[in-house]
């Protein structure tokens, strides 16, 4: 297993897949395709996952952790911004020949962090300790990946019809 010590992600139309290149450029690197139905159920449950964790947002009311959440995120975007550098086309372009179909993505608590561990069916992997504010940072480049792939076009919602009210009894809501 190779130790996840950068990660990129790239879409790729031919494949319709999203390129996971870990450690790109280095002689430790690994590649993977992640699959759109591997990506959807990914950002979902990491949201939840991480939510669940949030100390900050424990501590919150209902009313607000939507919002602390939000907070918490941006903060740890811009905590690892000096972190981020372009990957050269070319050395993309050497992950993808080597990629293998991703069949497994864990995170899970570790100590004060994350683990979080990418598994190939060609029997590849790759697994790293991170902190809160890295694994952010990771979810935040797929989830915007994804969305450059149009893999995240919201739904519309369903248009709900309700009787005229009586003008004799009206509520307010808040």
């Amino acid at each position: 297993m190779r130790a996840l010590k950068s990660i990129t992600f790239a879409y790729d139309t031919r494949e319709d897949r999203i390129l996971g290149a870990i450690n790109p450029g280095h002689p430790e690197a690994w590649s993977c395709w992640l699959t759109r139905r591997l990506v959807l159920a990914l950002l979902e449950r990491a949201g939840e996952f991480v939510a669940s964790t949030s100390a900050l947002a424990q501590r919150a009311s209902a009313d607000y952790r939507g919002e602390v959440l939000a907070f918490e995120q941006d903060a740890a975007i811009a905590r690892t911004a000096k972190a981020i550098t372009q990957t050269p086309p070319e050395i993309l372009q050497s992950s993808t020949m080597s990629a293998e179909l991703a069949k497994q993505v864990t995170i899970s608590n570790q100590g004060n962090g994350f683990r979080m561990e990418l598994q190939g069916e060609g029997g590849g992997s790759a697994a790293g300790i991170l902190s809160r504010e890295e694994l952010q940072r990771i979810l935040q480049m797929l989830q915007e990946t994804a969305g450059k792939a149009g893999w995240l076009i919201m739904q519309p919602k369903p248009q709900t019809t309700t009787a005229p009210e009586d003008s004799s009894s009206k509520t307010s809501r808040h």
